[in-house]
Order: structure tokens, then C-alpha cells, then sequence
């Protein structure tokens, strides 16, 4: 694995514990409120970019994330595509 293969892994996986975090904290809830607070705190508090990527391993299947931050998702805005620069 490349230095850059190793980084998006490692952010990959830094996004993924950090979305559980917010969802262990939440499974303390009723589960309505527990899904529409862990959206409105990564609304509140993850730049578009943190979302994206977290939106591209959850389209890719989820894997890893807590079933509440899945459930949140749909409440989740979804960030416009990533754009490329001009060649």
C-alpha cells in the first residue's frame, strides 16, 4: 500500500469512528430523535467535504458504520460533487 493509499484509508477510517462516536451517544435517545440528532450534529458540524466522503463509503455499502449513523443518513445534506480542476 502507497503513502496516499495509507492516508485515504487511514481518513476513511477516522470518518467512519468518528460518525460512531456521535451515534454511541445517541443510542442513549429514543431512536427518532437518536437518527435526527446524530444528522443534525454532522450537519452542524462536518465540513462538505468530511460528508462527501462519508456519502461515498456509505453508497459503497456502509461498511463499519453504526446502523443509527445509516438510519441518520437520508437527513444528512448531501454535498455537490467534488469538483475536478480544468487540465
Amino acid at each position: 500500500m502507497s503513502h496516499d493509499e495509507s492516508h485515504v484509508a487511514n481518513t476513511k477510517e477516522k470518518l467512519v469512528r468518528m460518525a460512531n462516536q456521535i451515534a454511541t451517544f445517541f443510542h442513549s435517545k429514543p431512536r427518532e430523535e437518536g437518527v435526527a440528532g446524530v444528522a443534525e450534529h454532522i450537519n452542524k458540524f462536518w465540513e462538505p467535504r468530511m460528508r462527501r466522503q462519508m456519502f461515498e463509503m456509505i453508497d459503497a455499502g456502509g461498511k463499519g458504520f453504526d446502523e443509527l449513523v445509516l438510519a441518520a443518513s437520508p437527513l444528512i445534506r448531501r454535498p455537490a460533487p467534488e469538483e475536478k480542476p480544468a487540465a
